[in-house]
């Protein structure tokens, strides 16, 4: 289950013009909210460990990817087997792929995994351990960058679930007309507009985290 407790602030913006200045307008947000970006992690201590460890986890997958002979456990043979299976696909087959492959690991609690009530898992560790939500959606952010996807055109979105009123975590995908929801309850991809029961609190990718606020 995704946290909600840490969602940061606008900004520490002094004034109304500074506080303008932050906000995304040019067009309405993920699931029609108004976006106030930020470029600072220090409200996100869990995603700023978990882009750090990657970076790590990185260079065994990629060794891994480009041969064989490389892989040296089972996690980073099955890194492999998608990353081969979707590489050569078109843009939304790639999403499908993605998708589909990481909602095979079984959802478990971080209690039940890590023994605390939040942690945010990196890719290694949630394809060894599975995860909840957030760490689906880790995991199949840094598959689809592996697979030509800019951080620009995805986002991990922590929000409200209103009919299960639980926290919950998506992967969103930036398209030109559209932003597409990856989501570890469901293999099919739908637009954001058809998920009127989710309710942003904040989101990010590498550099920009993102507070979501209804519109009025």
């Amino acid at each position: 289950m995704a946290a909600l407790a840490s969602v940061p602030s606008p900004g520490r913006a002094a004034t109304l013009l500074d506080l303008t200045k932050t906000i995304d307008t040019a067009a309405p947000g993920i699931f029609n909210t108004i976006e106030f970006r930020s470029k600072s992690f220090k409200a996100l201590p869990q995603w700023r460990r978990v882009l750090d460890q990657f970076k790590r986890e990185r260079k065994a997958f990629l060794a891994c990817t480009n041969d064989a002979a490389n892989c040296s456990s089972e996690v980073q043979k099955s890194w492999r087997e998608i990353i081969l299976e979707a590489r050569d696909l078109d843009r939304a087959a790639k999403l499908n792929a993605v998708n589909r492959y990481f909602n095979r690991w079984p959802y478990k609690l971080d209690k039940e995994v890590f023994g605390v009530n939040e942690y945010w898992a990196s890719p290694v560790e949630f394809m060894t351990r599975s995860g909840d939500c957030e760490d689906f959606s880790i995991a199949k952010y840094f598959a689809l960058k592996e697979l030509g996807f800019t951080q620009e055109e995805m986002r991990i979105v922590i929000l409200m679930d209103r009919i299960r009123n639980i926290g919950h975590a998506v992967l969103a995908i930036y398209e030109k007309n559209d932003i597409l929801v990856l989501d570890s309850l469901s293999n099919v991809i739908l637009s954001h507009s058809k998920y009127k029961h989710y309710l942003p609190q904040y989101s990010m990718n590498e550099t920009t985290r993102w507070a979501h606020f209804v519109q009025q």
